[in-house]
């Protein structure tokens, strides 16, 4: 269905913007570890692991509207 003939009740999935550009940073980070993983250092593997639970939270965090994760 395109997005003119949604129904009414049916909200547009890219209304949230701070999810979606977290979401998509989320993502970029993923990827980039996905590629990067066998060639990075232990520090550097462990940077970019909390790096990901940072962004991890904040996906938790704008979604919710909470401080942070439980």
């Amino acid at each position: 269905m395109t997005p003119s003939r949604r129904p009414p009740d049916v909200p547009e999935r890219r209304a949230n913007r701070p999810l979606r550009e977290v979401l998509d940073e989320f993502l970029e980070h993923t990827r980039m570890l996905v590629r990067r993983a066998r060639d990075m250092s232990p520090a550097e593997l462990e940077y970019a692991q909390q790096r990901l639970e940072w962004l991890a939270d904040e996906v938790w965090r704008v979604t919710t509207g909470r401080a942070s994760a439980p």
